[in-house]
C-alpha cells in the first residue's frame, strides 16, 4: 500500500521560514501530482500548492511569492519551502498525491497524516 509521510512542521515566529517534506513509499507505478493542502479547525481543507510529474507548479493566491514547491525527486519526495510566514498560515498541512498504481486500476489519491504549522510570536 502507498504511504505518505510528512515532516518539518513546528512553531515559528512571523516572518520566519519552515520547510515541509513529504515522502511517498510503497508499491506504485508513477506519481502524477503531489500537492500540499492546509486546514484550520472549522474550515475546509484548501489547496496551498501542487506540482506535477512534469514540474508544472501552481499556488494558491495567499502564498504566491512566499511558498515554493519543489519537483518530485528520485526518492519520491516533495518539499514545500515556506518563507515570510504569517499568523494566518497557521494550520495543519497535509500532503496529497495522485498515484498510478501497478495494474489495470485507475489512479488513486492518497493523504498524509498532517503536520502542524504554527506561526506566532
Amino acid at each position: 500500500q502507498v504511504q505518505l509521510r510528512e515532516s518539518g512542521g513546528g512553531l515559528v515566529q512571523p516572518g520566519g521560514s519552515l520547510r515541509l517534506s513529504c515522502a511517498a513509499s510503497g508499491s506504485f507505478f508513477r506519481i502524477n501530482t503531489m500537492a500540499w493542502y492546509r486546514q484550520v479547525p472549522g474550515n475546509q481543507r484548501e489547496l496551498v500548492a501542487a506540482i506535477t510529474s512534469g514540474n508544472s507548479a501552481n499556488y494558491a493566491d495567499p502564498v504566491k511569492g512566499r511558498f515554493t514547491v519543489s519537483g518530485i525527486d528520485a526518492k519520491n519526495t516533495v518539499y514545500l519551502q515556506m518563507n515570510s510566514l504569517k499568523p494566518e498560515d497557521t494550520a495543519v498541512y497535509y500532503c496529497n498525491a495522485d498515484i498510478t498504481l501497478v495494474g489495470p486500476v485507475p489512479p488513486r489519491s492518497f493523504w498524509g497524516q498532517g503536520t502542524q504549522v504554527t506561526v506566532s510570536s
